[in-house]
C-alpha cells in the first residue's frame, strides 16, 4: 500500500506502508525517475533519474509542504 498525499506537476509524493519504523519521508515518483527524502530536516536520501535540477525543485516542494507531510505521515503510521 502506498498512499498518495500529494501531487504537483509530474511529480507525486507518497509513502510505503512498511517503511514505518524508518526516519519520517517521503517518496517521489514522475517521469523521469523517483526518489526519497527525509523530512527532518528535508534531505535527499536517494535518487534515480533525476537531474539535479529536477532535484532542488522537488526539494523546494517538499519544503513547502514539509507539515503536511508529517501530518499525513502521523495519521497514516499513527506515531
Amino acid at each position: 500500500m502506498s498512499p498518495t498525499v500529494h501531487r504537483e506537476g509530474p511529480y507525486r509524493f507518497y509513502f510505503f506502508a512498511g517503511d514505518r519504523l524508518e526516519p519520517r519521508h517521503v517518496h517521489v515518483e514522475g517521469d523521469d525517475g523517483e526518489a526519497k527524502y527525509w523530512l527532518e530536516p528535508v534531505a535527499l536520501a536517494d535518487a534515480a533519474g533525476y537531474s539535479a535540477r529536477e532535484l532542488r525543485v522537488i526539494a523546494r516542494i517538499i519544503q513547502a509542504h514539509r507539515d503536511d507531510f508529517l501530518r499525513a505521515w502521523h495519521e497514516f503510521f499513527g506515531d
